[in-house]
């Protein structure tokens, strides 16, 4: 039985984004929460790498934008953390698997577990009936989004960091490993916002210069009615495209919202901008997703 239907693609090309549930059983999902715990707990994170990410714009190009630790990141597996979870001497002030904020952006390529899920049959089946040719994975992340300090994402639109000429070549694949509600800050969207463009862009700055990143052009600001809640349950999926306006809360429940989110790229007839922050290396060029 297909995965997803040709009503289903409608609404995609429609509203910019689409629910689906039922992509992974229960046991696939604990199967990379399981991994990931591993992870964590063997991650050996330098001093000088205790980077918090944020994203207000500011702090954004302060913290994300000014590490070398993330600029390079695109091609490993990498540590970012909430705020406040360091004391002045940068050790742990909660518990180590309390503290991350996200770990990226190279799961994809290194973890077979998530190397698995990302090229999985009904990736390659929902990527094909989307007609995307030759796509290829450019980066991964696994969003943790702590019970009561996983803070708040502003609203946004994917092509602002991961910029295409032509735009609508980037799609991100969002599947929740828990439950992810209203309580836990589950994704909002304004339906149809693709449509539109973009209006800022996070650049890389000249080599040699401080900060690291820039934005040109400002973030539109947006009705709060206009923002439609997507909770999705345990095994859910949401495909996101490059340029739908999104959100989330941040999560003052009890409960984390584990989520492995990847993006993927038709290269075919496409440009990748070189101002981007990710950029492929000669260690890890994009992969083909059809395998």
């Amino acid at each position: 039985m297909a995965f997803i239907t040709e009503e289903q693609i409608q609404k995609y090309r429609q509203d910019g984004y689409l629910v689906l549930e039922g992509f992974l059983n229960p046991e696939e999902c604990d199967a990379l929460r399981e991994r990931m715990a591993v992870i964590v707990e063997r991650m050996d994170v330098p001093l000088h790498c205790r980077t918090e990410f944020s994203t207000e714009q500011e702090e954004q190009l302060k913290t994300q934008g000014s590490a070398d630790y993330f600029m390079s990141s695109g091609d490993k597996v990498r540590f970012f953390f909430e705020k406040g979870v360091f004391d002045s001497q940068g050790n742990f002030l909660v518990p180590r698997e309390r503290s991350v904020n996200k770990i990226g952006h190279a799961l994809h390529a290194y973890e077979p577990v998530f190397k698995n899920v990302t090229h999985s049959p009904k990736v390659q089946e929902f990527s094909r009936k989307l007609d995307f040719k030759q796509p290829v994975v450019v980066q991964s992340m696994y969003i943790f989004k702590q019970p009561g300090i996983g803070g708040e994402v502003t609203p946004h639109q994917d092509a602002t960091f991961l910029y295409t000429e032509p735009l609508g070549r980037v799609m991100g694949v969002w599947i929740a490993l828990e439950d992810a509600t209203e309580d836990n800050g589950c994704l909002w969207f304004i339906p149809g916002s693709h449509k539109t463009g973009i209006t800022r862009r996070m650049v890389s700055a000249p080599e040699g210069t401080f900060p690291r990143t820039q934005f040109i052009g400002s973030e539109r600001t947006y009705a709060d009615e206009k923002f439609v809640t997507a909770p999705v349950k345990k095994g859910g999926l949401i495909l996101i495209h490059g340029e739908v306006v999104h959100r989330s809360a941040m999560n003052s429940s009890n409960h984390s919202r584990h989520v492995y989110t990847f993006h993927i790229m038709e290269s075919e007839n496409t440009r990748w901008s070189a101002e981007n922050w990710l950029q492929p290396t000669q260690e890890l060029p994009f992969p083909s997703l059809y395998t």
